[in-house]
């Protein structure tokens, strides 16, 4: 059947604005002359009208504009060139055609939908997808793609904003992989609480404020969880604990795929958010660090047959999203309802031109992809050998210097790490975060894992033709525990997200060393602080690409939580005081950072060599690989330029003496880091490692690692 827009209230102007026909491309809005055009993407729609609006509460447009099909369209696509509509002007669509949901089609011309190109959209406190759609509950009887109430009041108004403002000019960083250090973290939960001491907490403009704090830290790029425009609304849990209403926090559920969130702008929503946006890039750029975007395009926040219609699935729902063969029903890699069809021309066009978006207009530097597997998925979701999407992105003449980084998994089985398409993908490496886990919890048998981990992963890439570059090391990430609470519990705790600990991963490979959660005891809080270190210590210095959970520096805890998508509030935000409280852990980090920085040996390009890289026993022979007791490990890095280094690992319970080798300079070997050591002593900055009494040995304490150094010359310079 064939739905009617007759019910929606008149537009509040009976004297609409000069039309033309417009053009097709670019679609989305387009400044041309004295106007603006408008063009969207729908095969199957048959009528389409643009509505302009003045303000984003409003439940009446100013103006309705029909856009006759045998005038404004081309081939697919609906467009209409606007006299006057300039920059700020608010707007978005209506799409009629079949509303046949088991044949795939699912238009609803009661709903405005956002322009799938918009760059901005104004956001609502009160957008509310029960309320929108008149329902107090989802049950299984309401189908939500389909009702006749006008949602216009309660939906984001889209917004033609100011594109090619002069700063395009400016060139990228283009910092190489080897000499990238990634900081992960939330743009709100970074200074949202009070202990940031910033002026605008929050935001991007608060994020801009701790700049000279990451740029002390040392970190060369920040990965941004998700700023693609999102409802923190959407989710309809309370705390059980408060009866607070729970939000979306993280956003990996989006409602735009090129819109900056407003939540985080400090300015405004009504293209205030994109210009703060770019001030914060320009100020990344000018203090050296990348901006690097998590982009989520394996699904939207429409979700299942009873979600919301709020663009792609009023605009055209067969060609945007995977379908089962009931085409009633969506098909779910994702975990979240939908997954979008990435391998159809269009959506390949929409993905690609919402990338080079980011990068042309916005001047980010790279991104990582959320369940990037997905997006190798056909029709009938099977994973495809050269996936379309996957090979245009990696092939893009104006990609071709970005940083791509894939989460090499998805929520139906796919795990691609070590094997993901081209070499011009670097990937989030699990195996990394689970073996050097499982090595400093003391499990058996991890000796070797952990020796390949640390030195870039090559059983993993190395036959895909790939490089230690590929392998995005880390420990933990949002998706988890925190460093601090890795140490601290030994199951997860994840009650107040009200899905009565169900969600969130068991496998957490934690200890919490005698008591689950924080304590008084100092022996407890003695060995926490050491696997700290030794977390630490083992990310920054391994082969590959190193990325650090913000707030890990400082033992940001979420108090066992390891799912903390839903904790808009303290559990999920950064807590500065800490900071203080744990400045040795702070200190410890940044002196790492510095070493990795510093130390040619660490930086050697591609795998080590044997020259370049010997493995040791306690004896000073090689390890034991074979052995599942052996839990303690050498990694000499012999003279390069002008110093060598020596890595030292004991996961185990026993003090053990490592035998040294030699240095064929005869120069001498000098402490940098020892975690089993009280601060400073646990490290020394750059030029002032003490030398060692004892030149033949050195003993490591239980769950410690030592870095020890033998420079030539000045030992000032190292």
């Amino acid at each position: 059947m064939t739905n009617s827009n007759s019910s929606l209230p008149s537009p509040r102007s009976d004297s609409p604005p000069a039309t033309d026909t417009g053009f097709p491309l670019p679609l989305g809005p387009y400044a041309w002359g004295e106007g603006t055009n408008f063009a969207v993407f729908s095969r199957h729609a048959t009528r389409i009208w643009l509505e302009l609006y003045d303000e984003p509460e409003d439940a009446v447009p100013q103006h309705r504009l029909a856009l006759p099909p045998e005038e404004h369209r081309t081939g697919d696509i609906w467009h209409i060139w606007v006299e006057g509509v300039e920059s700020n002007q608010l707007y978005g669509y209506r799409a009629d055609g079949p509303y046949e949901p088991e044949k795939g089609h699912r238009f609803n011309p009661n709903k405005l939908l956002i322009d799938p190109y918009a760059s901005a959209i104004t956001h609502l406190d009160g957008w509310d997808f029960r309320q929108a759609y008149g329902y107090e509950t989802h049950s299984p009887q309401q189908d939500l793609s389909f009702s006749t109430k006008d949602n216009a009041a309660t939906t984001p108004k889209c917004v033609v904003t100011e594109r090619h403002t002069g700063w395009e000019k400016r060139r990228p960083l283009q910092r190489p992989w080897s000499e990238t250090i990634i900081y992960e973290l939330h743009v709100r939960g970074f200074t949202a609480h009070p202990s940031a001491e910033v002026d605008h907490p929050g935001t991007f403009k608060g994020l801009t404020e701790k700049i000279p704090y990451l740029k002390e830290l040392g970190v060369t790029a920040v990965e941004l969880m998700p700023v693609q425009e999102f409802n923190e609304h959407e989710l309809s849990r309370v705390n059980p604990h408060t009866g607070e209403p729970l939000r979306n926090y993280w956003g990996y559920n989006p409602a735009s795929f090129m819109a900056p969130n407003g939540l985080y702008s400090s300015a405004g929503t009504q293209g205030e958010q994109v210009r703060e946006f770019k001030e914060m890039v320009k100020a990344f750029h000018e203090a050296g660090i990348e901006v690097i975007l998590d982009v989520v395009f394996n699904h939207t926040a429409e979700g299942d047959e009873l979600g919301p219609t709020l663009s792609w699935r009023g605009l055209d729902n067969a060609v945007y999203y995977l379908l089962d063969d009931d085409r009633r029903f969506y098909r779910d890699y994702t975990g979240t309802g939908n997954t979008v069809k990435s391998h159809h021309p269009v959506v390949r066009d929409l993905i690609l031109d919402a990338l080079r978006y980011w990068v042309v207009e916005m001047h980010v530097d790279g991104f990582r992809f959320d369940l990037a597997s997905v997006l190798g998925r056909d029709e009938e979701g099977h994973l495809l050998a050269d996936p379309p999407l996957l090979e245009r992105i990696a092939d893009d003449p104006v990609l071709r210097n970005v940083k791509m980084i894939a989460e090499a998994w998805d929520a139906a089985g796919a795990y691609q790490v070590g094997s993901f398409h081209a070499r011009r993908w670097s990937e989030w490496n699990g195996r990394f975060r689970d073996d050097v886990r499982r090595f400093w919890r003391g499990d058996p048998g991890m000796l070797g894992a952990f020796a390949s981990r640390l030195a870039g992963s090559a059983d993993l890439y190395e036959q895909s033709g790939k490089g230690p570059e590929s392998s995005i090391n880390y420990i933990t990430s949002h998706d988890g525990f925190t460093l601090n609470d890795l140490v601290s519990y030994a199951e997860k705790h994840n009650e107040m997200n009200g899905e009565f600990n169900r969600d969130g991963t068991d496998a957490n490979y934690s200890a919490n060393y005698g008591v689950e959660g924080p304590t008084d005891d100092p022996k407890v809080s003695a060995v926490r602080t050491r696997q700290v270190k030794n977390f630490l210590l083992t990310l920054l210095l391994s082969h590959g690409v190193p990325m650090l959970l913000g707030g890990d520096e400082f033992r940001r805890t979420q108090y066992g939580n390891n799912n903390a998508y839903c904790q808009d509030n303290e559990v999920g935000w950064w807590v500065w005081d800490r900071l203080n409280e744990h400045a040795n852990i702070y200190r410890f980090a940044r002196e790492l950072i510095a070493a990795r920085k510093a130390y040619s040996p660490l930086l050697h390009p591609g795998f080590y060599t044997d020259e370049a890289l010997q493995w040791l026993g306690p004896e000073g022979t090689p390890p034991h690989w074979d052995d599942p007791e052996a839990r303690a490990v050498a990694c000499y890095l012999p003279e390069k330029e002008d110093i060598a280094v020596m890595l030292l690992f004991n996961a185990g319970t026993e003090t053990v003496d490592f035998d040294l080798p030699v240095r064929p300079s005869g120069g001498r070997w000098h402490r940098k880091a020892d975690t089993a050591r009280p601060s400073p002593d646990d490290i020394h900055p750059l030029g002032a490692s003490p030398p060692l009494d004892q030149q033949t040995h050195y003993a490591v304490d239980p769950r410690s690692s030592a870095v020890l150094i033998a420079p030539r010359g000045k030992e000032a310079s190292q």
